[in-house]
């Protein structure tokens, strides 16, 4: 067989802080490397075609320049970005993993890789049953990081009780609407909070009670007019942060998911953070990898059942080819994307 194109998104530049992702310069699409699929070496390894891959909003912390510190590597200038996504197999020399296996895991940005054998399968790949028969995009969704992130969190800090008040924000990304559908189940009264009424549509549909475009209407007076809350969702932080600690209850739980409006800028501090200790606040910041080992099993046993049938509704928003990066990143920054943000690279 003649070599085929294996097209790549390196990371070319770190943008300014501040400043958003420009396609083009910080990402570059390069077509010039080609791959032999019958003879590149495996090495005890396998060989993958990639499928779908995850952009999602932590990416932007990773255009960096290294010296920087955070939770998670810099991307390394002139190679592939990575994130999570969806392969399949197509050469095994590793005795857990054959050819045809769907295998979920951190992938660089490109077509086809080949993976070293791994010393322990579990803690970097996972390979997919999906005996439901599911998109394999959903498995970089709500049946994935985004969803395990809800999940996880959800049940390890929000303690909820049948008819508290919870307020979400980003309601209409992945994170987002696990975590209002995982809420109503609970028996809450759920506040959304989303950035186009095409997304408010779509969270009321998920059955919220409250939903507002908080680009145009007051998050702090409709938190007022709804009576307080006692557990925060926070994706945004800033202004927002703000607002929900006004309208906390005494020993409300605040679940600190990510704070995308500091993402691109110099970010807003709150002004009223003694309110932590007056309302006696609990404030949980996590990064869902830590809690992996005690809910990862679980998750995939009742969420892909749960998305297949029709119990965890969840939106995609589709990109098509590695060429299409760049603006996806974007998208996600700016929240202009409508549902969970993917790239498809190939089909079966």
């Amino acid at each position: 067989m003649a070599p085929v194109r294996n097209a790549r998104v390196l990371f070319n530049e770190a943008p300014a802080p501040n400043t958003y992702p420009e396609p083009g310069k910080a990402t570059a699409y390069d077509d010039s490397q080609t791959i032999d699929l019958e003879t590149v070496p495996l090495n005890g390894g396998f060989l993958v075609k990639n499928l779908v891959l995850s952009i999602d909003p932590y990416m932007r912390g990773r255009m960096r320049e290294p010296h920087v510190k955070s939770y998670t590597p810099p991307f390394i200038l002139g190679q592939p970005i990575t994130n999570l996504a969806v392969g399949r197999v197509l050469r095994s020399e590793h005795s857990a993993i054959k050819a045809g296996d769907h295998v979920y895991g951190y992938f660089p940005f490109q077509e086809y890789v080949v993976f070293p054998s791994p010393a322990h399968l579990g803690d970097v790949f996972r390979v997919l049953e999906n005996k439901e028969g599911l998109p394999w995009s959903v498995y970089v969704g709500v049946g994935g990081m985004p969803g395990a992130t809800a999940h996880h969190a959800w049940h390890e800090f929000a303690n909820a009780k049948p008819g508290e008040t919870a307020f979400v924000t980003a309601a209409a990304g992945p994170v987002g609407a696990t975590v209002v559908q995982l809420a109503k189940t609970a028996g809450l009264k759920v506040i959304a909070s989303a950035g186009s009424e095409e997304k408010v549509a779509f969270v009321k549909s998920l059955g919220a009670d409250v939903v507002f475009n908080y680009k145009t209407e007051d998050t702090k007076a409709i938190l007022e007019r709804e009576g307080g809350i006692d557990i925060y969702w926070d994706n945004v932080g800033g202004q927002t942060l703000e607002a929900a600690l006004d309208a906390a209850h005494k020993f409300a739980r605040f679940i600190e998911c990510g704070m995308i409006s500091e993402y691109n800028s110099a970010g807003y501090a709150p002004k009223n953070l003694s309110l932590i200790v007056g309302k006696e606040i609990r404030i949980s910041g996590f990064i869902v990898s830590s809690l992996y080992p005690k809910y990862r099993e679980e998750f995939y046993k009742e969420i892909p059942r749960l998305v297949a049938a029709g119990k965890i509704k969840y939106t995609e928003d589709r990109s098509v080819g590695l060429e299409a990066t760049g603006e996806a990143i974007l998208a996600v920054q700016k929240g202009t994307n409508t549902g969970k943000k993917v790239i498809v690279v190939a089909e079966e």
